[in-house]
């Protein structure tokens, strides 16, 4: 057995997360160890309220002061986008400019758009696509 074999014998306890191998060819034995590291310390992780996580990939801390919220000016149907077929006005993660349509209303056959008070973020969507939004619910969160 030469130095080449002994490197592919190494490759492939590497490769497959082995501790220890052990090759037996005639009179030759191999037996290759990999000393197990210890463990690093555990650093106790406080998780992210679900809406912040989805919004900040990065990790970075999120100021829960700033967070706004945009909230039903009437009775009426949510609607998340122009029509069935259509992209939603926004979804978690999406940046929008003060302005911006973010949903529409129906009320009484008519559809009230609702629009971004301010520049920001959406963090959370807090009504489903179709279902009744009540005067003062909260729609969104944004930061």
């Amino acid at each position: 057995m030469n130095i080449e074999d002994i490197r592919s014998l190494a490759e492939i306890l590497n490769a497959n997360g082995l501790t220890s191998l052990e090759v037996n060819e005639g009179s030759t034995r191999v037996r290759l160890e990999k000393a197990s590291q210890p463990a690093p310390p555990q650093t106790p992780q406080i998780p992210a309220p679900s809406p912040a996580a989805e919004a900040n990939p990065t990790g970075q801390p999120i100021d829960f002061n700033r967070i706004a919220e945009v909230k039903s000016p009437l009775v009426g149907v949510f609607y998340s986008a122009p029509s069935p077929d259509s992209e939603t006005f926004v979804s978690i993660g999406s940046k929008v400019k003060k302005g911006d349509v973010l949903c529409i209303i129906e009320s009484m056959k008519l559809m009230n758009e609702v629009l971004a008070e301010q520049d920001g973020e959406i963090v959370d969507i807090c009504i489903k696509n179709g279902d009744i939004a009540e005067f003062g619910q909260v729609l969104f969160k944004m930061f």
